[in-house]
């Protein structure tokens, strides 16, 4: 198992990495329409956890990938959660005015603006996947990433999950009601990070595959449940968002519903399950570990 400094370096060097990749595929900011393009680049590059670009890579790692063979379709994946969250925080959304520790897309620039970045990063996503000569993955990869990556967003996984979040608001909604709406809202895209390394490797076993998605599955929902967590004992501060703004919504949460001592037990053995769904895969899942560690006790 990796020590905190050997982990909090190799997650700072994927961070790294995603960041760079990010920087060269994004539009110019001096290039028309560079209001857009601004904008763009804005709302994607800075301060963002990249949990999901990072479980790629560590993924990929646990399956021999090299991180080239990644780049982009990480990359692809971070495109469509950075999209989620400019048009999440649209007025007619969650009406947030802070994100990441600045203010959010349609505060900094405008609302019609932040509507067109949702717009244009998910389709800039389809773009990295979809352009020819590409060396590194088969048309036929490519194509399968693009399939996982368009049902995890849309109205089977993350775009249904913001529905069914919005319809709940000011309801109290049942446990097993409130984890559909997450496995939809939140564990759609990091499930489909895990899924995507699966398509990039070149052999892996059913057995493997299916300890992987399991692993996926359970701390999708363990980092909702950290978030409920911390929108009622983070500060906003170190959280970069609003603390309180679920509860200032009414939204239907994980304490709310269980309270915070069962929100915890119940973090706490989801991330015990996805531990032990990777006990057949050794060192190579270190990283993997480490990611569901830095899940379960992160402050923002």
């Amino acid at each position: 198992m990796l020590n905190s400094e050997e982990a909090t370096s190799w997650l700072i060097n994927y961070q790294q990495r995603i960041e760079s990749v990010l920087d060269n595929i994004l539009p110019k900011a001096d290039v028309h329409p560079t209001h857009l393009h601004q904008a763009m680049r804005y709302s994607t590059l800075g301060a963002g956890k990249r949990i999901r670009p990072s479980l790629v890579y560590a993924t990929g790692k646990a399956l021999g990938v090299d991180l080239d063979v990644l780049d982009r379709p990480a990359a692809a994946l971070e495109l469509i959660h950075v999209y989620s969250l400019v048009h999440d925080d649209l007025p007619a959304m969650d009406d947030d005015d802070l994100r990441r520790g600045k203010p959010t897309c349609h505060i900094a620039f405008d609302e019609a603006t932040a509507i067109l970045v949702g717009d244009a990063l998910p389709v800039l996503a389809l773009q990295l996947l979809s352009e020819p000569n590409q060396e590194n993955l088969s048309a036929k990869q490519r194509l399968a990433i693009i399939n996982v990556l368009s049902i995890a967003a849309g109205s089977y996984g993350m775009v249904g999950g913001q529905a069914l979040d919005l319809s709940s608001t000011g309801k109290v909604l049942t446990e097993p009601e409130l984890e559909n709406m997450h496995r939809y809202k939140t564990g759609a895209l990091i499930s489909a990070g895990i899924q995507i390394a699966i398509i990039c490797a070149q052999q892996i076993n059913t057995e493997k595959s299916k300890n992987l998605e399991y692993y996926a599955q359970c701390i999708g929902l363990a980092f909702q449940l950290r978030d409920d967590i911390l929108d009622v004992e983070g500060d906003t501060v170190t959280l970069g968002k609003r603390q309180g703004a679920d509860q200032a919504l009414n939204k239907a949460t994980y304490p709310a519903i269980l309270g915070l001592s069962a929100t915890r037990e119940k973090t706490q053995y989801l991330y015990q399950q996805a531990i032990e769904a990777l006990a057949d895969f050794g060192e190579s899942a270190a990283h993997l570990r480490y990611i569901a560690d830095f899940i379960v006790v992160r402050l923002k």
